[in-house]
């Protein structure tokens, strides 16, 4: 599949982008070694700085090593309390839609960095988009104001908007409804990394993939290394779309679809387990949610080194008798989301 040519366009805004500001003063490297790891992020492919994170396929391997190579020095830093290297620089997260856990990520990330926020979690009823402001507007105007935005917005495509105006960083932190969350994927791969090699990887992608944002950032980033086999499970109306399917047939990347859980979940290395919302499904497959579920009965069937990943929320999709198994790492994946943050906004605010 051909990308577009406004995709490919945009592709190049995102990778060059105009030349951060001056700093204020010098920002160390936080313990860091020395080296590529200590540079501006730089896409391997062109030899560019990275402007804005919008979607998952931006990263390459190396771009995504040098990211879990910072995260690594993240945890070294929280675990002495932090630092005030970043205390001139202000990150304003700017969230059309709900989300406790990325919003408090982030904001605790930019403060364990030193820096400040500016904040606010219902930008659609607390802006003049109420009033019918186009967000491109709306980031021009607080662009001004801060170093970084963090925007979740409740169209598909608003990340990739904001990214286009903006005169600083924009983080995608989820666009819409069968969009992308590019910096969960992240730590979701962090997490794996953490524990394993992600090449030869078997997963399994469970839950509501269509319009699952998590799930298909994922796919993208397991796209970048060798010998992965993905398998997606899910009910057949809330199958994974066809741009996700032909991108990994592009990259040769073998998949394959299934719709019960039992078939896969003893031949995987890792169950990466998402929501299934039941006014989703259609009549005759409400009763068959339980073939999409974790519980300690389906954890038993699993590899004795599998790993259970979930971006959370969960409903009855993961259940609580799951907790206490050691494969279990969703509560640690979440941890570890503040380190890749942390991270990820050190490559965006440093200078080149």
């Amino acid at each position: 599949m051909t990308e577009p040519k406004a995709a490919t366009q945009f592709q190049n805004q995102i990778v060059h982008g105009p030349s951060p500001a001056p700093s204020t003063g010098s920002e160390p490297a936080l313990g860091l070694p020395r080296g590529q790891a200590l540079g501006f992020p730089v896409d391997a492919r062109t030899g560019a700085k990275l402007k804005h994170v919008v979607e998952s396929q931006q990263f390459t391997v190396p771009l995504l090593m040098e990211l879990f190579e910072r995260s690594r020095g993240m945890e070294r830093v929280v675990a002495r309390g932090g630092t005030l290297d970043y205390h001139s620089r202000i990150m304003a997260t700017l969230f059309y839609a709900p989300s406790m856990r990325t919003r408090f990520s982030f904001e605790a990330a930019m403060l364990r960095l030193g820096g400040r926020v500016l904040s606010t979690e219902q930008a659609g009823a607390f802006s003049s988009e109420i009033k019918a402001e186009q967000v491109e507007d709306t980031i021009r105007i607080i662009a001004g104001y801060c170093d970084v935005i963090v925007i979740r917005h409740n169209t598909a495509d608003g990340a990739r908007r904001a990214a286009q105006v903006s005169a600083v960083p924009v983080i995608n932190a989820g666009d819409g409804n069968g969009g992308q969350h590019p910096t969960q994927a992240l730590l979701d791969l962090y997490t794996i990394y953490r524990e394993r090699p992600i090449n030869g990887l078997s997963v399994a992608i469970i839950g509501e993939l269509d319009k699952g944002r998590t799930a298909r950032s994922l796919a993208y980033l397991l796209a970048k290394f060798e010998r992965v086999k993905i398998f997606f499970v899910s009910p057949p109306e809330l199958q994974m779309k066809p741009d996700i399917l032909e991108y990994l047939e592009e990259h040769d990347v073998r998949y394959e679809l299934e719709s019960d859980l039992e078939r896969v979940i003893g031949e995987v290395d890792v169950v990466y387990q998402t929501r299934i919302l039941p006014d989703r499904l259609h009549n005759a497959n409400r009763g068959s949610l339980h073939r999409y579920a974790l519980d300690s009965a389906m954890v038993q069937r699993m590899k004795p080194d599998a790993l259970i990943l979930h971006p959370l929320p969960r409903t009855a999709e993961l259940d609580k008798s799951v907790d206490g198994d050691p494969r279990a790492l969703y509560f640690r994946q979440a941890r570890n989301g503040l380190f890749v943050r942390m991270a990820l906004l050190t490559m965006l605010l440093e200078e080149n």
